[in-house]
């Protein structure tokens, strides 16, 4: 389907001419901290919040059961493309008095007076229209990660929320409810984590793409939708993007690899293994991204491998810091002295990467057992400070001072660290009650997902980009910084870009 609106048509439709007006007009990259406010300070406890599940099926089940299961929610309605499908027929079994839809702009028309909040749990370009959707018509959101797409998309989200304070956001990084979150600022606050000058984030586990053909040349070719979706749901299910015909390598669940449909792996694992490092180190933005290795580069998916590194410069009294990201397989960063030595807890929660033990992981993990080598995580983080270094997982997998020698030393000069009154679920529903704020809103989260985007287009453009984090252009590429914003939306999907 052509676009009938040129960028620069679609920039002036949003009242903004350069990429620098659209994306320099929020000062608030900054981290806004969460807070808890005292039950007995608030109104209206002792109730359910009416929400909307908004893609039911994979990690929206899941997601939803967590809604379902924490006793807060009331599921007052359900909405997937794909109701016929195993994923979403097992959600509808738990929650049959829900009013069921395919598509979320007929639920918002019939519905929106019985809505409160929304759950958006679908592939990451569409969060953008219905977050925004959602917002307009003043429902609370709660997104999967890595909260959107674009550069642009994450801004004007984040300006949305802000209009509007009184609505409640939520980005789904669990870990930033869990011991990671509140053991980072404890440690921070008490000085143990300070002076980081560099931080080595990974996640080496196969992805749904890597079996790809790496010498692509095109978009695969159509294929019959599956039984009970028609050409309005696929339609629906496209959102703004341009139109490709359905593949089952676009859905369900193989659209992350993608670069008009997904995020990769940096924004998958990313967004729970770099979130407390971004918020609570204050990074914002980096003003250097380098892509310092790029495997089987394509036009059209993700690698298979990549490693990335951005720059950020001094904040107060911090000093410059760079974090460098490693994915693929074999992509494997070095680790420090002492760093086998001491076992990083995992989160019991959370599937290994790809939902499985992919043959990649089990091939690795074995070669390394037979050469007597440990076996390591396929994920997780390194942080290097002046004094100490720090060995971490993902998700809400608490840190590791290493080695072994120096955590015993500091062992007497660690404080307590406050266990976590709410699960991240549970977070946003008593946030919506008036009872707590959020911890990973969308003012928190748009900054990490905006590095994200960073990231990717260097990798698209497979060269270092400079970026001004004062007027937030790429200044080097022109190409590059016209990317920022991406294409403008189909033909009908404008009015959700206005704030």
């Amino acid at each position: 389907m052509a676009l009938k609106v040129s960028r620069l048509d679609f920039l002036k439709t949003a009242g903004l001419a350069t990429t620098g007006a659209v994306i320099g007009g929020r000062a608030s990259a900054n981290v806004v901290r969460p807070e808890i406010i005292p039950p007995e300070a608030v109104q209206g406890t002792g109730r359910k919040v009416n929400m909307a599940l908004i893609g039911i099926a994979n990690q929206g089940a899941g997601i939803g059961r967590q809604f379902i299961n924490s006793g807060l929610a009331n599921i007052v309605a359900v909405c997937d493309v794909d109701l016929d499908s195993q994923g979403c027929q097992e959600t509808i079994k738990l929650v049959p008095k829900a009013k069921q839809f395919r598509d979320f702009r007929v639920m918002f028309d019939k519905m929106a007076g019985d809505i409160e909040a929304v759950q958006v749990a679908i592939p990451d370009f569409a969060h953008f229209p219905v977050c925004m959707a959602a917002m307009q018509l003043g429902k609370s959101v709660f997104v999967e990660k890595p909260m959107t797409r674009t550069f642009f998309e994450a801004e004007l989200m984040a300006q949305m929320a802000e209009k509007n304070p009184k609505l409640v956001t939520q980005v789904g990084n669990q870990g930033h409810s869990g011991e990671n979150y509140f053991q980072f600022k404890a440690w921070k606050d008490a000085g143990i984590i300070k002076d980081v000058t560099a931080v080595t984030g990974f996640m080496n586990g196969s992805r749904r793409w890597h079996p790809y053909d790496p010498n692509i040349t095109r978009f695969p070719e159509a294929q019959p939708l599956p039984k009970g979706m028609t050409d309005k749901d696929w339609d629906t299910w496209l959102t703004t993007a341009a139109y490709h015909d359905f593949n089952e390598k676009y859905h369900p669940g193989n659209w992350r690899g993608w670069y008009d449909f997904g995020l990769g792996a940096l924004g998958d694992w990313g967004a729970h293994i770099l979130d407390t490092i971004h918020e609570f180190l204050e990074l914002g933005l980096p003003y250097e991204i380098d892509p310092v290795h790029v495997k089987n580069l394509n036009d059209f998916f993700f690698p298979l491998e990549s490693t990335i590194l951005f720059r950020f410069p001094s904040r107060g009294d911090m000093p410059p810091m760079d974090i460098t990201w490693y994915d693929g397989v074999e992509n494997l960063p070095q680790f420090p002295e002492g760093y086998d030595t001491v076992t990083a807890a995992v989160d019991p929660t959370i599937p290994p990467p790809g939902g499985t033990a992919a043959q990649g992981d089990t091939q690795r993990a074995r070669q390394g057992q037979q050469a007597g080598q440990p076996r390591r995580p396929a994920s997780g983080k390194i942080i290097y400070s002046k004094e100490l270094t720090f060995k971490g997982g993902t998700h809400s997998a608490p840190l590791f001072i290493i080695p072994e020698e120096k955590a015993k030393e500091m062992a007497p000069r660690l404080p307590q660290v406050p266990e976590s009154p709410s699960n991240h679920y549970v977070n946003f529903l008593k946030a919506c009650m008036g009872q707590e704020k959020t911890r990973s809103s969308f003012q928190t989260f748009a900054p990490l997902a905006q590095l994200f985007s960073l990231g990717i287009i260097a990798i698209r453009r497979n060269n270092k980009l400079i970026f001004n984090r004062e007027t937030r252009e790429i200044v080097n590429d022109k190409f590059a910084n016209s990317m920022l914003t991406d294409t403008p939306p189909r033909k009908g999907w404008e009015s959700y870009y206005k704030v």
